[in-house]
């Protein structure tokens, strides 16, 4: 065996995972599981902990090398366990050498487990070419961006990926453009605050304008997608691109966090509830058809049943179909941690009723899709994606493949064919 990588958290992890995946066999690891973590709640560091445990009792001669946002903001936890070997930085991983420095103290048996550098100190990004995609993959992700400048103080984030980087525009159009050449229909662009891109670039381009330059420079791409996006930084040139570019997929996921404007200044969010009910109201006008997720904050410290009551409207108010619910974690040395909580069982109440309202308004946006053609990607042999990243059941389909379908019924989680 080689190197297996088991990753937590977003979609920025799995785009890093192929990076460190060709790292680590480049530098000649063997018989290691690399695990990439997650912080930004509680679960997902014990998540962690626990698959750590786990295979190391499955797989005992397996060296363990843990990296991401919760080896760089919890290094000694993890360096304290005895199943693992080696505790790797989060901008440590994608350089080729740390992975060198890595084989050569596990070989070693060096007694240092601890690799993780200032990640505060890094100011550039280099491009990382993903070239070790399966083939025929249907969605991949492209990294243009890393890190936040923003402190919101439920978040340990940029603590774990520092602060805000781009890739610049040329390099993300070149490796677009690779993907789409190897067959990869779809493309999500991601980073940790996708809509800061490029303010630490020279001319400082926005992200509407890398993505117009796609469009424009990368006519063999099928489908662009844009993953969670800040509303409130959302530049002109990429409201003109949801308008006016079909390949451009009319979907878009919103950091809101909450739907009260008293929670939102105590999160130190920059945007009003009003500002985001506008926000999906000029999109829906540009792009009448699109379809809106959010990320929701269920309990966060001093919330009360009225407050929370306003996020659980935002979801009929801003037109939400996908809602991805976290109970408040307080993560330690963030401010909110320092604020009153509010009880445990409220937390879950308030998350289980808003995961409800999601389920609900997923259903709706289902049932009203009844009747409609709609242009699904094949991602398996069993499910496609519309464009809408609405899930469809399908068979006998090449996976990979974009086909056009009416859409005839739903069995309230898919759309049928």
């Amino acid at each position: 065996m080689a190197v297996d990588i088991v990753t937590f958290g977003c979609r920025l992890n799995a785009f890093e995972a192929e990076v460190m995946r060709r790292e680590a066999e480049a530098a000649g690891l063997e018989d290691t599981i690399v695990i990439n973590s997650c912080a930004v709640t509680n679960e997902a560091v014990a998540q962690a902990r626990q698959s750590i445990r786990k295979l190391k009792r499955e797989r005992p001669s397996a060296r363990i090398v843990v990296t991401g946002c919760a080896a760089q903001t919890q290094a000694a936890m993890f360096a304290d366990m005895a199943e693992v070997d080696r505790v790797l930085g989060n901008d440590d991983k994608m350089r080729p050498s740390a992975w060198q420095e890595t084989r050569s103290a596990l070989d070693l048996g060096a007694h240092e487990k601890v690799a993780v550098s200032d990640i505060m100190a890094i100011r550039e990004m280099a491009p990382h070419l993903v070239d070790g995609y399966a083939s025929g993959l249907p969605r991949v992700f492209v990294q243009v961006q890393n890190g936040c400048d923003h402190r919101c103080t439920f978040c340990i984030i940029p603590y774990g990926r520092g602060n805000s980087r781009s890739v610049p525009m040329g390099a993300v159009v070149e490796q677009v453009r690779t993907l789409a050449m190897r067959g990869h229909a779809e493309i999500v662009l991601t980073g940790v605050d996708l809509t800061s891109y490029g303010a630490d670039l020279p001319g400082a381009p926005k992200l509407g304008l890398l993505t117009k330059q796609i469009l424009r420079h990368v006519p063999e791409l099928k489908r662009l997608r844009i993953s969670s996006i800040d509303s409130i930084e959302a530049d002109s040139d990429l409201l003109d691109a949801i308008a006016d570019n079909p390949r451009l997929m009319p979907h878009l996921h919103l950091s809101l966090q909450s739907g009260d404007d008293m929670i939102l200044k105590r999160m130190k969010r920059r945007h009003s509830r009003q500002d985001a009910i506008a926000f999906c109201d000029q999109v829906r006008r540009l792009r009448p058809d699109v379809v809106f997720g959010a990320d929701i904050i269920a309990g966060f410290p001093t919330e009360t049943d009225e407050m929370f009551s306003r996020s659980l409207d935002l979801v009929e108010e801003c037109g939400l179909t996908f809602l991805h619910v976290f109970p408040y974690s307080p993560r330690p040395g963030t401010p909110a941690a320092r604020m009153p909580q509010v009880a445990g069982g409220a937390i879950k109440e308030r998350a289980k009723r808003l995961r409800a309202a999601g389920e609900a308004a997923l259903r709706k946006r289902l049932q009203a899709e009844i009747g409609a053609t709609r242009e699904v990607l094949i991602e398996s042999e069993s499910q496609g994606r519309t464009e809408h990243y609405l899930p469809v059941a399908i068979a006998g389909e090449c996976v990979g493949s974009v086909v056009s379908r009416k859409i005839t019924g739903s069995d309230g989680e898919r759309l049928t064919t």
